[in-house]
C-alpha cells in the first residue's frame, strides 16, 4: 500500500503559523490514503516515526509513565496516547473519523452484460452525492485477508489497483432528456462502474497480481471505489485546494499533527489522547466506530496502569475535555442562503465550533467558551457554525462518543464546500489553523474547580 515517511519534520513553532508546510503534508496524505484502511496504516507510521511504540489489544499492556503509545481496531481505527509523568489528573482527548462516503465492492463482483462488457457490483456507503462520481477514471483500494496454510493464519493485507481502472458512465442526455432536471439516481442501476470488456483479464487475478499472492490465497476483502483526481490547489494565490475525502481525512490529519507538535512539550498531570474512529458515515455503531466500546477500553487500560481510587477515577473524568472534529458546511457562493444568516462559516477564516440546539453537536456554552479561549490564546480564529433554524442538519460522532465517556465535550472542524462529493474544496489556510488550535489544546491543561467553571493553564 502506499505509506509516507516523515510527515511530520521537526517541531512545528507555536508563534509562526507555517501554512505550505502543512498543506503540502496534507495533500500528500490524502493522496496516499485511498481508504480508510491506507489512513490508519499512514499514520501508524507517522506515529511510529516520532517514536510511539505499537500496542495491540490481544496482549498484556506494560505502560510507563513519559511514554507515548498507540493501537488499532479493524485496521481501520487508531488510538494514540502519552502517559502523564507526574500524577494523573484527567484526559485530553481529540477524536475524528477515517471513512467516507464511497461505493463498495461486494463479493462475487463481476457482473457480465451482453455477452461483451463486464462491470462490477457495488453499493452505497455513506450518503455520497452520486452524480460526482460519473465519467472520471476510479480504481479501487483497501484491504484482502490473505490464507497462510504453513502458518495457519489469515493475514490482513493493504492492496490499492493504482491504475485508471474503471468509469460510472453517464446515460447520454439524448436518451433520458431528464437528467439535467432532478435525476434519481438508482445505485444498483446508475452507479455500477464499468470494469473492461469480455476478454479482460478477470478481477480477482488483478487483485491477486496486486496483493503479490495466488488468487486462490485470498479469501474475503474489504474494498472501496475511489477517484483517481489528485489533490490540487486552485484559486489566484493557490489559497484553496480540491481533494477527495477532505471530509474527514483533513481533520484527522491535522489533529494528528497538532498531537505531535505538542507530544515533546506536553508536561502536565492530563493525558493526552488522539483517536479516529471507522464508520461515522454510517452510524458510528460498528466495533470500530465512536459508539463502541473502543475508546472506554484503552481508557480503562491506561487508569490500570496508573495507581488510582474510585474516587479518583470520577475527579480525573470531571476534568477531562474532549474535541469532537468533523468538517463544517462553509457559506456556498452560489446558495449562501442555505446558511444561517447569523452563523456562517467563511473560508480561510478559521476553526469551527459547531452548535446545536438539539444537541446533534455537543457544544455548549461552557465547554465553547473553554475551547474559544484555548485558540484565542493560541492566536486562531474561531467561526460558529449553526444550521438554519429549518434544516435539520447532519450530526457526527461527538454525540455518539458520548455514550460512551461523559465528559465535557466540544464538536469542532474546518469549513468546506461540496461535502460528501468525490472531490472536495477547502482553505489551505484552515488546515494550519486546526493543527495549530490541537497543538494548543494539548499544551493547555484544563481542569474544572466546580461545576460551570473551567480553569485554563493560559
Amino acid at each position: 500500500g502506499k505509506s509516507e515517511k516523515g510527515f511530520r519534520e521537526g517541531i512545528m513553532s507555536k508563534a509562526n503559523l507555517n501554512f505550505e508546510k502543512t498543506n503540502e503534508e496534507l495533500l500528500k496524505f490524502l493522496d496516499n490514503s485511498p481508504s480508510a484502511f491506507h489512513a490508519t496504516a499512514n499514520m501508524c507510521e507517522m506515529l511510529k516515526e516520532a517514536g510511539f511504540p505499537r500496542l495491540y489489544e490481544g496482549e498484556k499492556w506494560n505502560l510507563e509513565a513519559g511514554n507515548g503509545y498507540y493501537v488499532t481496531r479493524n485496521d481501520s481505527a487508531l488510538i494514540a496516547f502519552q502517559i502523564p509523568k507526574q500524577d494523573f489528573a484527567g484526559f485530553q482527548i481529540m477524536a475524528s473519523h477515517s471513512d467516507s462516503p464511497v461505493f463498495k465492492i461486494k463479493a462475487n463482483a463481476e457482473i457480465a452484460v451482453e455477452n461483451q462488457y463486464v462491470k462490477l457490483n457495488v453499493e452505497k456507503y455513506g450518503g455520497m452525492i452520486c452524480s460526482t462520481w460519473l465519467d472520471r477514471p476510479l480504481s479501487a483500494a483497501g484491504r484482502v485477508l490473505v490464507r497462510d496454510e504453513a502458518a495457519g493464519t489469515l493475514e490482513s493485507r493493504l492492496v490499492d489497483l493504482d491504475r485508471d481502472l474503471l468509469v460510472i458512465p453517464s446515460l447520454a442526455i439524448h436518451m433520458d432528456r431528464t437528467l439535467n432536471s432532478g435525476h434519481a439516481f438508482n445505485p444498483q442501476v446508475d452507479m455500477q462502474p464499468l470494469y473492461g470488456l469480455e476478454s479482460s483479464k478477470p478481477f480477482p487475478a488483478l487483485l491477486a497480481e496486486a496483493a503479490g499472492v495466488k488468487e486462490e490465497d485470498i479469501v474475503d476483502f474489504d474494498l472501496s471505489l475511489y477517484t483517481r483526481q489528485a489533490p490540487t490547489r486552485i484559486g489566484p494565490d493557490s489559497e484553496l485546494f480540491m481533494a477527495p475525502r477532505i471530509d474527514d481525512l483533513e481533520c484527522a490529519a491535522t489533529t494528528l499533527y497538532g498531537f505531535l507538535d505538542a507530544a515533546p512539550e506536553t508536561d502536565s498531570a492530563c493525558a493526552p489522547v488522539w483517536a479516529m474512529f471507522d464508520n461515522e458515515e454510517v452510524g458510528s455503531s460498528t466495533r470500530q466506530g465512536a459508539d463502541s466500546s473502543f475508546l472506554r477500553d484503552v481508557l480503562d487500560r491506561i487508569l490500570n496502569a496508573i495507581p488510582h481510587s474510585a474516587q479518583a477515577q470520577a475527579q480525573a473524568f470531571a476534568n477531562s475535555f474532549v474535541l469532537s472534529a468533523d468538517n463544517a458546511h462553509a457559506v456556498h457562493p452560489n446558495f449562501a442562503d442555505k446558511a444561517d444568516s447569523c452563523n456562517k462559516v467563511i473560508l480561510g477564516k478559521g476553526v469551527v465550533v459547531k452548535v446545536n440546539a438539539s444537541q446533534k453537536y455537543t457544544t455548549s456554552g461552557l465547554t465553547g467558551a473553554a475551547f474559544t479561549a484555548i485558540c484565542e490564546k493560541a492566536g486562531v480564529p474561531v467561526q460558529t457554525f449553526a444550521n438554519r433554524a429549518d434544516v435539520a442538519g447532519g450530526s457526527t460522532l461527538g454525540n455518539l462518543l458520548g455514550r460512551q465517556i461523559l465528559m465535557p465535550m466540544v464538536d469542532i472542524g474546518v469549513g468546506q464546500l461540496a461535502m460528501h462529493s468525490a472531490m472536495e474544496t477547502a482553505s489551505c489556510k484552515d488546515a494550519e489553523y486546526l493543527a495549530n488550535a490541537c497543538a494548543a489544546y494539548y499544551n493547555t491543561p484544563i481542569f474544572q474547580p466546580e461545576d460551570g467553571q473551567w480553569k485554563l493553564g493560559l
